[in-house]
């Protein structure tokens, strides 16, 4: 099963199977890099076993000029973290005029920034762990002692701007804090200390632009000793994913209603998934984050998620590229329409 096309948003590429030549990101400089790679030759087997020509690029080794030189026309973004999922390569490819999957230039960046997100997400309404900010000048040693206090113990330490949990630390005695801040602070210089909720994990993907934007099944993650981490993230089989999730249907609705939301609040479109987790206590779910290039791995959730629901590894590929845009391109036309329909 593969999601019509009536549901991609109406400023997409008009794509062609016979003429289209795509390249497949994958690499990059981040500390994600190695992922990256997994997801992209991952992505780049699917579309050529859709019949796509496609081939592998990865920024890091080859100069973005040669994406005009050798004539792709498309470009799958499989990049995760700095310099691909940030807003950068977006960029770069808008003035290019190169239509690209997912998101666009600006919910790039926001998404890619927790705290930016987070502060979009309490403008609309929607639930996310209570959170300190600080900035590298007010993270003296009163200062940090202070956050204990206002968040209590357990918390959760992390550098706004990476993903696939690295540099995260989860704090559980006062003498930790120190420690997971010196972690935090190796990948990104501010720094983000998150109440932490306690309960289940969850993962919600979206396909889609606007109005047109669905959510795929929720899926429950059950990690050992909760540790949902970059190694069992990647590198192991310990993890056990749940897809259904055995979760209620009014909760499993609750959690795809606030994803979706969330989702559009940052302008997101194309495709992504939103974490989240569920208080214990009560069943709240909580926003922790979005991801606008999720990973696309043996281990990935998207994949998994679509699976659940029909649609194969390959035929989602497909149709994540079949939605690549770019807004330029867009604006140029609706430019070129407008004087056009001015009276002389």
């Amino acid at each position: 099963m593969t999601l019509p096309i009536s549901q991609q948003n109406s400023v997409t590429s008009a794509f062609d199977i016979k003429t289209a030549k795509v390249a497949v990101m994958m690499g990059g400089s981040s500390a994600e890099r190695e992922i990256s790679l997994m997801s992209g030759n991952g992505v780049l087997d699917a579309l050529k076993a859709k019949g796509i020509n496609a081939f592998a690029f990865d920024p890091a080794k080859q100069s973005l000029e040669e994406i005009k030189q050798q004539g792709f026309t498309q470009v799958f973004i499989a990049l995760h973290g700095r310099h691909g999922e940030d807003g950068t390569i977006q960029g770069a490819l808008e003035l290019m005029g190169i239509p690209y999957t997912g998101s666009g230039v600006m919910a790039s960046a926001i998404a890619m920034d927790k705290h930016m997100t987070k502060q979009i997400w309490l403008a609309s309404g929607l639930s996310t762990p209570r959170s300190v900010y600080l900035k590298p000048h007010e993270q003296t040693h009163v200062r940090i002692k202070q956050i204990v206090d206002e968040l209590e113990l357990p918390l959760m330490v992390k550098p706004p701007r990476e993903g696939s949990s690295i540099g995260i630390t989860k704090v559980q005695r006062e003498d930790e804090l120190e420690r997971a801040v010196r972690e935090a602070t190796k990948f990104d210089p501010e720094l983000l200390c998150e109440t932490f909720i306690e309960g289940p994990e969850v993962t919600c993907p979206i396909i889609g632009t606007g109005p047109n934007a669905k959510c795929l099944p929720v899926i429950r993650i059950e990690a050992p000793q909760g540790a949902y981490d970059y190694q069992n993230k990647y590198f192991t089989d310990d993890v056990k994913y749940h897809c259904p999730s055995g979760l209620s249907a009014e909760l499993e609705k609750e959690i795809q209603d606030l994803a979706l939301r969330a989702y559009l609040a940052l302008g997101c479109r194309g495709w992504g998934r939103a974490d989240l987790m569920i208080r214990a206590q009560d069943s709240k779910p909580f926003l922790l984050e979005m991801n606008t290039s999720p990973g696309m791995t043996s281990h990935s959730l998207v994949p998994m998620s679509a699976k659940a629901s029909g649609i194969s590894y390959e035929d989602l590929c497909l149709q994540i590229l079949m939605a690549a845009t770019n807004d330029s391109k867009v604006a140029k036309t609706a430019d070129k329409n407008h004087h056009q329909e001015m009276p002389a």
